[in-house]
């Protein structure tokens, strides 16, 4: 008699490992909620484990330890928001300056759907880089550029289209509209209200060279 062996099907995970991947996802989105409102060094492994309902020591199964855990958290967290400034800033259907505009009013929906109690996470992080791993400092740095390099384009676009000055720096002026996002959105934090984030823009856009 000639036993047949099946072959695995190709191209399709099996269902421990389907499954496995959906719970490491719904850990990130959990420890995603709890360090954009709590911060790194203040956040516990507990309730993000409760939330999803996973055992405290099934944790180590999806990641080593808590700073994997985190490093984890940055890098969706920061594909989620490079997407979110492609859609805004890559939008040929409006004028450069429109899409940053666009991005901004994005942002503060976001802000106000959550009740102000989730900001930036990579702008939090910055706050306690001290307390964090040291690991985190060089991805951080990295985000950050992406970010501005992101707009830095779209304000040489401003440039084409003759909403800038053609000798602006859009490097410079790039890397001021982050630092002064950050602080923006962190007093709307504590405020409780969008308008420093509206007035850091005001600002921002009254102080482009023409």
């Amino acid at each position: 008699m000639t036993m047949t062996i099946q072959k695995p099907r190709r191209g399709r995970p099996s269902k421990h490992s389907q499954h496995s991947s959906e719970t490491k996802a719904a850990l990130i989105r959990s420890g995603l909620e709890q360090l954009t409102e709590s911060g790194f060094a203040a956040s516990g492994i507990d309730p993000i484990l409760k939330k999803v309902g996973v055992p405290k020591g099934s944790f180590y199964y999806y990641f080593t330890n808590k700073e994997a855990f985190g490093l984890a958290i940055i890098e969706s967290y920061a594909l989620y928001f490079e997407n979110k400034l492609d859609k805004y800033l890559l939008d040929e259907t409006y004028s450069p300056l429109a899409r940053i505009n666009r991005f901004v009013e994005s942002a503060k929906s976001g802000i106000t759907r959550h009740h102000f109690k989730r900001g930036c996470l990579v702008g939090n992080l910055g706050q306690e880089v001290d307390l964090l791993p040291e690991s985190f400092r060089p991805l951080l740095i990295a985000i950050f550029k992406s970010w501005q390099q992101r707009i830095a384009a779209c304000l040489k676009q401003a440039q084409i289209h003759k909403e800038l000055a053609i000798d602006a720096d859009c490097e410079l002026l790039a890397d001021g509209f982050w630092i002064g996002w950050e602080g923006a959105v962190s007093r709307s934090r504590l405020v409780q209200s969008c308008e420093p984030i509206d007035n850091y823009f005001k600002h921002f856009l009254a102080t482009l060279p023409q």
